[in-house]
């Protein structure tokens, strides 16, 4: 035992990087020149020149056992977590993904590397005796142990096959802290077949460098054992640093109270039993009569009682090839829980139609939709009767209209008050932002954030389009004898007639657009009935004419004298013109409707796609990207065993 005890000391076991080769036998190393202190320091600065020349000799390429097991959902969790990153990077800060990026990052190295072997790190604090219990499951005195503290400075491993080069690569143990154990040949020894055990230095150390190495290496190995002591093994230290934070890797965790000689074996039991119940308070399930979850004995590793049993516990757990994978899917674990609040909605966010169709009526009442649809109509009814109308009521109201000021009625629809332009920008500002409140209800705050900046970059430019086809649909009316029209193709609307006072207008001038009907300037459409209407009008006023001129020429002696019939044409003419004129307004009240209602239903129409191509598309766009991280997140979790 004293030379295979020399050999790991003086040189590592001499097999390059993974300090492994069997092919010295211990007897070799106890006829090698060693005269002192200077002659290993030699012997061990060689050891590392050897060690960086040589290749790896057994780790030919990765094995991957532990990661296809059937039935196994590592793989796609890890593909689920690799696209739930790629998909938020855009959205979430660096520092919410780096944790998750970590676990991905050491799951395809652990990948790449040998699964036959089981790397388990022996942990504890100053005192607790891991170091001594290190060795005795070695069998071999490999990790100083003694009063001065503190006896191991850095991380000691020992394997008891060859291939695991890389793994210890992956921990950065130099070739000549590896060891190699003495093997009896039993069925323990066999069991033990690719265990890899790590020697750690005290988590509470005093020397910061020592814990920097134990928080490093606890997050690379593949299972842990955590040696407590009688005196330390409730200390704050061990459970709020490190079992409570490591709750969920409870299934490949060992807590192992040491010293039990010194204890009665009542008193041990207590002590047992009270570690078990902080352990539950920590979270941290155990693991009895079969169940998963933290194992949790008693031993002394100075007597060797108990170390028989983990011996035995080690044996089944390393030939059972799963520990890394189970690392590695209590690390996702725990990194889907911490990106909980980031994914995981308080309700169910989204557009409901209620929510757009509110949006799109306030977008309507913005740009003077109905308004316009009024404007429309009385435009529609205007031309009819200007050509059903009588001659004489025309001239009256063309008189009318010449002694009043014809241009300020004109300009103050066209320069609205600056207040009113105000009220509009508003009732826009005021839409989008119920949207936003609508669509954000209930989602987690980067994603809330990303939708509400998406809503107003979309309406960053909403009131001037509105104000377009408010002012489109203005010019496209002209005012009194010009009628609307509708492009359907480019989405703006022109409605006839002026809109009411409060729609939404701008005092910038645009050219108007050209409607599919026609051009600025035309007509309402007329209906059929229309030519015959104006041909009775125009033989109503033909008829006074003409009785008018037969009555002159008999006042005037130019034609027989004959009252009756000249009379009776000049009042059927009298009479006629306003029924005809009266009967075309009735007949026109329901064609002048429905131009009003298609008028107002396209510059809704033309709103709404406004506004949906601005706001209402990215808002969704945001909140399908959403529901698709969801879904990559739901997947993260969904074998969750720990419940993330």
């Amino acid at each position: 035992m004293t030379a295979v005890t020399d050999q790991g000391r003086d040189h590592g076991q001499g097999n390059g990087p993974g300090g492994e080769d069997a092919g010295e036998a211990p007897g070799d190393d106890a006829r090698r020149w060693d005269d002192g202190l200077i002659a290993r320091r030699a012997a061990e600065a060689a050891q590392e020149r050897l060690e960086t020349e040589r290749p790896p000799q057994d780790d030919a390429g990765p094995e991957a056992e532990a990661y296809a097991m059937p039935g196994s959902s590592l793989r796609p969790r890890l593909d689920a977590l690799r696209e739930l990153v790629g998909l938020s990077r855009a959205r979430l800060d660096a520092a919410t993904l780096t944790e998750a990026g970590r676990v991905l990052d050491e799951a395809s190295a652990r990948q790449r590397l040998s699964s036959r072997h089981t790397v388990v790190a022996v942990a504890g604090a100053t005192g607790s005796g891991k170091s001594t219990l290190f060795n005795a499951l070695a069998g071999v005195q490999i990790s100083d142990t003694g009063l001065r503290r503190p006896t191991t400075s850095a991380p000691i491993a020992c394997s008891w096959t060859d291939g695991a080069a890389g793994l210890l690569d992956r921990l950065a143990i130099p070739g000549r802290l590896r060891r190699r154990p003495v093997q009896g040949g039993t069925a323990v020894d066999e069991a033990l077949q690719g265990l890899v055990l790590v020697d750690l230095p005290d988590h509470d150390s005093a020397a910061t460098g020592h814990r920097e190495q134990v928080d490093r290496v606890l997050a690379l190995v593949d299972a842990v054992i955590w040696v407590v002591d009688p005196e330390k093994y409730a200390d704050a230290a061990l459970h709020e640093r490190y079992l409570r934070p490591l709750a969920g890797h409870a299934e490949i965790s060992f807590v192992v109270l040491n010293q039990i000689d010194r204890l009665s074996g009542e008193a041990a039991d207590l002590v047992l039993d009270d570690l078990r119940r902080l352990l539950d308070e920590d979270g941290m399930a155990v693991g009895e009569h079969g169940e998963p979850g933290v194992t949790v004995m008693s031993l002394s590793a100075l007597t060797g009682a108990g170390v028989g049993d983990l011996r035995e516990l080690l044996g089944r757990f390393v030939q059972d090839r799963t520990a890394a994978a189970r690392r590695l899917s209590a690390d996702v674990d725990a990194a889907a829980a911490r990106l909980r609040s980031v994914y995981v909605a308080d309700g169910r966010p989204g557009l409901g139609e209620r929510a757009r169709d509110e949006f799109t009526e306030r977008l309507a009442e913005a740009v003077g939709a109905a308004a316009a649809g009024q404007a429309a109509e009385r435009e529609w009814r205007r031309n009819a009767g200007r050509a059903c109308g009588t001659p004489w009521l025309r001239l009256w109201r063309w008189y009318e209209s010449t002694r009043q000021l014809g241009g300020l009625d004109l300009m103050a629809q066209v320069l609205a008050p600056p207040e009113e332009e105000l009220t509009a920008r508003q009732r826009v500002e005021q839409a989008v932002r119920q949207l936003a409140d609508a669509a954000v209800d209930g989602l987690p705050a980067p994603w809330a954030q990303a939708v509400r900046e998406a809503a107003v970059n979309g309406a960053g430019g909403l009131p001037e389009a509105l104000d377009d086809l408010s002012r489109n649909a203005q010019a496209g009316g002209g005012g009194r004898g010009r009628g609307g029209n509708t492009d359907t193709r480019s989405g703006h609307t022109t409605a006839a007639g002026q809109g009411k006072r409060g729609s939404a207008s701008a005092v910038r001038t645009s050219p108007p657009v050209t409607g599919a009907t026609g051009s600025r300037g035309t007509r309402p459409p007329r209906p059929a009935w229309w030519p015959a209407a104006v041909l009775a009008q125009a033989s109503m006023t033909l008829l006074q004419i003409f009785g008018g001129l037969w009555l002159l020429g008999q006042i005037v002696g130019v034609l027989e004298p004959g009252l009756l019939i000249p009379a009776l044409l000049m009042l059927a003419g009298v009479v006629g013109g306003p029924l005809v004129e009266w009967s075309c307004a009735a007949a026109a009240r329901g064609p002048a409707r429905r131009y009003g209602q298609e008028a107002e239903r396209r510059l809704r129409e033309a709103a709404a796609g406004c506004g949906r191509a601005r706001v209402l598309d990215p808002v969704s766009a945001e909140l399908a990207r959403y529901r698709e991280v969801r879904e990559r997140y739901v997947a993260v979790t969904e074998f969750s065993t720990t419940g993330g």
